[in-house]
């Protein structure tokens, strides 16, 4: 199928920024006497929307956050990210890619964009990304995935129809929004067991992003 638009997650799959954010998290949680171990953080956190922590926690230890939780977790990532961020490997590469053959892209993330600017810029892929082309939840009222707004609101933004979009996400929570939106979705298992991924819907899995170029 020839796509209109590929849609690419942010956090794991374009920027190496993930082994970062989890540790860091994982810390902290661990600090506020909720032990946390990175490999959980990955189970529990990955792709959720940051606000989705307190809930697990509360679920998962019937504890609470304090109320400013989420901004000293994103001080303490800030922090981090600036003292140096990867892109994923060959993203780069990629995206010049497509570029070359035509085909539109874009990024989609439930980060808010200060996150997002940040990630690209020290990660070396703003050239890749102006603003134009890049998704954030806060542009659909801080809806993140899984729900598919975010999704549907970047190919309006392309005015491309939803069937015709390819995503690339890291997440069960990002398959299961792209699903929902309509759209094919593949599953980079960088981070993610292949299974989780097929489980919650995606069409197909990738374990290097070149292997995105043979599906447009």
């Amino acid at each position: 199928m020839a796509y209109q638009l590929v849609i690419f997650d942010n956090d794991g799959v374009l920027v190496d920024s993930e082994p970062t954010a989890h540790r860091i998290l994982s810390d902290y949680l661990t600090e506020l006497g909720y032990p946390t171990t990175l490999e959980e953080s990955f189970r529990y956190f990955l792709g959720n929307a940051g606000r989705n922590v307190h809930r697990v926690i509360a679920d998962r230890y019937r504890g609470t956050l304090p109320d400013d939780f989420t901004a000293r977790c994103h001080d303490r990532v800030f922090a981090a990210f600036r003292e140096g961020l990867a892109a994923t490997a060959d993203a780069g590469a990629v995206l010049t890619e497509l570029r070359r053959r035509g085909v539109p892209y874009c990024l989609a993330s439930s980060s808010d964009h200060a996150w997002i600017e940040l990630a690209l810029e020290q990660a070396g892929l703003r050239p890749h990304l102006p603003a134009e082309l890049v998704f954030s939840a806060q542009d659909v009222n801080g809806v993140g995935k899984p729900a598919p707004d975010l999704f549907l609101h970047a190919a309006a933004a392309f005015g491309v129809d939803p069937g015709e979009c390819l995503v690339v996400e890291d997440s069960p929570n990002g398959v299961l929004a792209a699903r929902a939106a309509g759209m094919d979705v593949l599953g980079f298992t960088a981070l993610m067991p292949a299974e989780r991924l097929t489980e919650a819907g995606a069409t197909g899995v990738i374990e290097r992003l070149p292997q995105l170029l043979e599906r447009v």
